[in-house]
């Protein structure tokens, strides 16, 4: 064989390694676009890899325009954070955390707009905060909310916003959790903080300065704000970083704070007066000697409150609110937050020395206390 001929039939030999390797690479089942129905699970749409791409560039696109860059001047020095466009009046929602102890506070739109905000509302518990700003029409371009309640664990999730001062970014995930709970950035007179309830879990990348940002469906709605993130991931300068567990406040506890915030300036959360256990293991219900492992634990019945004027008491189990079971802290709480106002009657279930009983509550405010 001659010195060309073999050279052909190495090049052969590669080319032919070389299609095997792609195959293996990026795998052999290409998926090929037909004029079908899309699959659906329950009423989630499976959209194939082209489908995805497709939607969540013209979800970026829709969005966008409605999605704002916070910059803030405190005595703490400069900060920055995320806001979205809540209505045609110009009113912006951002986390609180965001412009506390703000002395200048500018909105900055995708569309090179910018303007100084004014801050028309706040609120310490679900930290949440509305701006003013006075702009043209044609630059605010409102993002309306969605329904939180009928989010699934599994849904694919949108966040974008402003993380490390990048304006516009997009990332995507999936509810991770719904129910959890935070601390308050209230604190309480006996201590520690209140709690918020109605949180949701998510794995989408958040970092410092999405927080106020806007995490989407894929209908483009706003299902929640971008509030916190739990990580040990921290850069040289001890920044943290996303871990892939972030936390945004409901869009249903949103829906019902905003037009209080815009309206006087706060909102009242109601408030029972107890301190309990945030669940119930089966190593407590073991120690305590429990009859069921799960429900409320009352630890404390604060003096005073709507609680001890119910007869609640201390180790009772509220196992139902309005009929309606609760089976941790977490429950009672996002049943309190998206149901219940101050003056309500609740009739709290309890378990007490084995036995079942209502009791009447009237609901009151949370104390302004530490503020």
């Amino acid at each position: 064989m001659n010195k060309a001929t073999l050279r052909i039939v190495l090049l052969i030999v590669i080319l032919v390694l070389t299609s095997m390797a792609c195959k293996t690479l990026t795998g052999t089942n290409v998926p090929t676009i037909v004029e079908q129905s899309t699959p659906v699970v329950g009423n989630v749409p499976l959209l194939n890899e082209s489908g995805m791409q497709d939607l969540l560039v013209a979800l970026y696109a829709k969005v966008s325009d409605g999605v704002v860059s916070i910059r803030v001047i405190s005595d703490q020095g400069g900060a920055q954070g995320s806001g979205f466009v809540y209505d045609d009046a110009g009113h912006v929602i951002t986390n609180y955390h965001v412009v506390e102890g703000a002395q200048k506070v500018e909105v900055d739109f995708i569309s090179g707009f910018k303007a100084f905000a004014e801050v028309v509302g706040t609120d310490l518990d679900s930290d949440l905060a509305v701006l003013k700003v006075d702009a043209p029409a044609d630059v605010l371009h409102p993002i309306p909310l969605g329904d939180s309640d009928t989010l699934k664990v599994g849904q694919t999730v949108v966040a974008i916003g402003n993380p490390f001062g990048y304006s516009g970014t997009m990332t995507v995930g999936i509810i991770s959790g719904k129910g959890r709970t935070l601390d308050s950035m209230r604190e309480a007179s006996s201590g520690g903080f209140f709690t918020t309830g109605d949180i949701l879990q998510t794995d989408a990348a958040i970092n410092p300065g999405n927080s106020g940002g806007p995490l989407l469906n894929l209908n483009g709605e706003v299902v929640g704000i971008n509030r916190a993130i739990q990580t040990t991931n921290f850069t040289m300068d001890g920044t943290p970083t996303s871990s892939g567990v972030g936390f945004a406040v409901a869009s249903n506890i949103v829906r019902r704070v905003v037009p209080a915030l815009i309206s006087d300036g706060k909102y009242d959360y109601p408030y029972m007066g107890i301190g309990a256990l945030p669940e119930i293991t089966l190593l407590t219900q073991q120690e305590l000697g429990l009859p069921q492992a799960w429900g409320v634990y009352v630890s404390s019945v604060t003096p005073d409150s709507p609680a001890e004027a119910a007869g609640v008491q201390e180790e009772d189990i509220i196992i139902a609110l309005d009929d309606v079971e609760v089976h941790d802290f977490g429950e009672m709480i996002s049943y309190l937050f998206k149901a219940k106002q101050p003056g309500d009657t609740v009739i709290l279930t309890v378990l007490r020395n084995g036995r079942s009983q209502e009791l009447t509550m009237t609901l009151a405010k949370r104390p302004l206390t530490k503020q």
